[in-house]
């Protein structure tokens, strides 16, 4: 994967719960992450004391993070929406000339701000609440 725009990192929400995604409205900077816990089998008789992990084991979890300006838009209320009603709704996000990922994701933080003579900005927190799927570009 060679060097690529970070503007075409996307992140979409399911808008009405029927697959009709829509990129989130103002963001600037986004991130995605991707965690897997281990699991420590580690025993006396592990070779040479060597810490050794069971394959397989622990949970998976990604998290996604973006700030940007506030638009007022309709991705902007859906954002809010879910926040405080706790939904966990699909989202995808699109990695250029790597892949989408796709599926529930839970609002789990937004915050405004602003100053008397610059925009309105907001950042916002996502965590995984289900299986992902991976699509290659």
């Amino acid at each position: 994967m060679g060097a690529q725009n970070g503007k075409d990192l996307l992140v979409k929400v399911d808008m009405n719960g029927t697959g009709l995604f829509e990129t989130i409205a103002g963001l600037r900077a986004t991130r995605i992450s991707f965690n897997a816990e281990s699991v420590d089998v580690t025993s006396l008789e592990s070779q040479g004391g060597w810490r050794e992990l069971l394959s397989g084991a622990g949970g998976k979890s990604a998290s996604i993070s973006g700030s940007g300006v506030f638009k007022d838009a309709g991705t902007d209320e859906r954002a809010r929406q879910l926040f405080f009603e706790g939904e966990t709704p699909a989202f995808q996000v699109i990695i250029p000339d790597f892949g989408i990922v796709e599926g529930p994701f839970q609002v789990t933080g937004i915050e405004y701000a602003g100053s008397h003579n610059g925009e309105a900005t907001y950042e916002m927190s996502l965590a995984s609440a289900g299986a992902l799927t991976f699509v290659a570009l």
